[in-house]
């Protein structure tokens, strides 16, 4: 939300980073949103060791961009005006208002899934949940600045510990089975079929998923009648969320301070649609 308010020196800085990220993300998975790589029990394919290099070499350059972001921000005088004690929010108000992630935790709230619910090995990584007082537009910026540092720590311990082996299940009834065994492979090619036409049949029951996405809380409401079609779905987005307190949070203020507000609890259009 830098550029919306002036910055745009930072934001093509951070649009080279963007540009090293996508690029590993199209080498692995063929496309550079990653939308189709992350499978019902595993994903599409292997990491290569060129990929992981890759990584590997990202994050020890990583560290001293972020340091450069904050040079040109954090103690701007322009960026320091138009960001603090504007579009502030109390830890009650935060709460009452249903926020989650960074704007949660820029009002005084210590609340990450990924510490108080673990799921997909994150209790096994060492890392901080950064948790500011002010609730305004700087606090929410210099939350996301230092989660950019503890998601660096999480991906170099994720490398540390990656372990050899499957990728994914070997359960073909749940899971696509690999691609390159449907030429030779009846059974998988059957598997393949059934999968893609009828889906999985899930037990009688309900279930609610959170995870940390990097906007807060996106969570999964599903409730099964046993056949193969979800007899509801209910999707939590943040951003969704986000919107009637944002437009609280917005009352009393300059116009000129509509667009930092917006930037700065992050609404992404195509989430709240769902």
């Amino acid at each position: 939300h830098a550029l919306d308010i002036g910055a745009m020196t930072v934001f093509l800085y951070c649009w080279r980073e963007r540009e090293m990220i996508l690029d590993l993300n199209e080498e692995i998975s063929g496309v550079r949103m990653m939308t189709s790589y992350i499978r019902i029990g595993g994903v599409a394919k292997d990491a290569t060791r060129p990929w992981l290099d890759g990584i590997r070499d990202f994050i020890e350059y990583f560290p001293a961009k972020v340091d450069e972001y904050e040079r040109l921000l954090t103690k701007n005088p322009i960026w320091l005006d138009r960001t603090e004690g504007v579009g502030a929010f109390t830890r009650e108000e935060a709460i009452n208002w249903s926020f989650s992630g960074p704007a949660l935790r820029a009002s005084g709230v210590n609340w990450d899934i990924r510490k108080a619910q673990p799921y997909s090995g994150y209790d096994n990584y060492d890392f901080d949940v950064p948790v500011l007082n002010n609730g305004d537009i700087f606090d929410r910026y210099r939350v996301r600045v230092e989660e950019m540092r503890q998601s660096r720590a999480i991906i170099k311990q994720a490398l540390e510990s990656l372990p050899e082996g499957p990728y994914k299940t070997p359960d073909n009834k749940v899971s696509l089975p690999p691609r390159e065994t449907l030429h030779t492979s009846m059974e998988a090619l059957i598997h393949h079929f059934k999968l893609v036409s009828e889906g999985i049949s899930v037990p009688v029951g309900e279930t609610y998923v959170p995870i940390e996405g990097a906007r807060g809380e996106v969570g999964f409401y599903i409730v099964s009648d046993g056949t193969n079609v979800p007899a509801r779905v209910k999707l939590r987005a943040p951003s969704f969320m986000a919107i009637p307190g944002m437009c609280k949070m917005m009352e009393g203020c300059y116009i000129a301070d509509v667009v930092g507000i917006i930037g700065s609890i992050d609404i992404v259009m195509g989430e709240v649609d769902r």
